[in-house]
């Protein structure tokens, strides 16, 4: 399992993309291949103008609390556990599960929020990861190798411990 120390985790305030203000003003740059969210809000958001996401990373909670709008689990859903501030083993399995066979969801028991930086890695190139960026919008990052270093650039921040 891979822990994110606590005095790393200014480093991951700011996007890991590009920040869009709303769900509609994402929806035109949708168009060039697949779609993963992370986050309940994002991934509702998403379903409710119609657009199934290839891979759904859910938690049932919007920063900290339990999330009002859950989204809908479309195809299969992957049950893991990721506790949060870390990325287990499991989670970052189920991404690569899930991304050879969408639409798929996966239900985190703990928290999804670090799911963006592996997802990156797994997802092929062109697709589109979403995420929501706390009181601001939702996060659009192209999968390119650019976008792949910076997100292996990120793990090195991380510390590895045996899993819980």
């Amino acid at each position: 399992m891979l822990i994110l120390p606590e005095e790393q985790r200014r480093l991951f305030k700011n996007p890991f993309g590009t920040l869009y203000p709303s769900i509609d003003e994402v929806i035109p740059h949708l168009k060039t291949g697949p779609v993963y969210t992370v986050g309940d809000v994002v991934t509702h958001n998403l379903q409710k103008k119609g657009i199934v996401p290839d891979v759904a990373i859910i938690d049932g909670y919007t920063m900290r609390s339990p999330c009002k709008r859950l989204p809908a689990v479309a195809g299969s859903c992957i049950r893991v556990r990721n506790p949060a501030g870390s990325l287990t083993d499991d989670l970052i399995q189920a991404l690569s599960t899930a991304i050879a066979s969408p639409p798929t969801t996966i239900l985190v028991d703990g928290e999804e929020d670090l799911a963006v930086i592996p997802m990156v890695i797994a997802a092929p190139p062109g697709s589109i990861v979403l995420y929501g960026q706390p009181k601001e919008g939702i996060v659009l990052r192209t999968v390119t190798e650019e976008a792949r270093r910076t997100a292996r650039e990120y793990l090195s921040h991380f510390v590895q411990v045996p899993d819980e």
